[in-house]
């Protein structure tokens, strides 16, 4: 049982279920976003999006185009939902924190020969063997 214990107290699982944790409390928000607020938008835009009715018939087969359509439809909304609403805030709240930080070092250089990215402290390019500048 302690290896057990040890096992389960490991930070990656803890981290592991807490992300999907809150990563299914978030796809129910996306989900919820995109049946509640931007179908019924897009309903009264432009009339009630459903294709499910589009089939095709293929040697006695039949082909549900409609149903596909509308799972692509529905992926376009949610990743248009998650980048508006969630990424594009997220980077501009990042970009204001870090408006003021300096950027790191740098740790490598460009030869000025072959135009390869080499080490700071590189003597010689190891892609064109050409000596570098102190």
């Amino acid at each position: 049982m302690k290896g057990f214990r040890q096992f389960i107290l490991r930070g990656n699982v803890l981290d592991l279920a807490v992300a999907v944790v809150i990563g299914q409390a978030f796809g129910a928000m996306v989900t919820a976003l995109v049946s509640f607020l931007l179908m019924p938008l897009i309903a009264a835009i432009v009339g009630k999006p459903d294709f499910s009715a589009i089939q095709a018939e293929i040697g006695g087969s039949k082909l549900m185009i409609g149903f596909f359509l509308n799972a692509v439809v529905s992926f376009l909304l949610i990743a248009a939902a998650v980048y508006f609403f969630v990424i594009l805030p997220v980077n501009a709240l990042l970009a204001r924190i870090h408006r003021g930080d300096k950027p790191p070092d740098a740790t490598t250089k460009q030869c000025p020969e072959c135009l390869s990215t080499i080490p700071l402290g590189a003597k010689r390019c190891a892609f064109c063997t050409s000596a570098q500048p102190s």
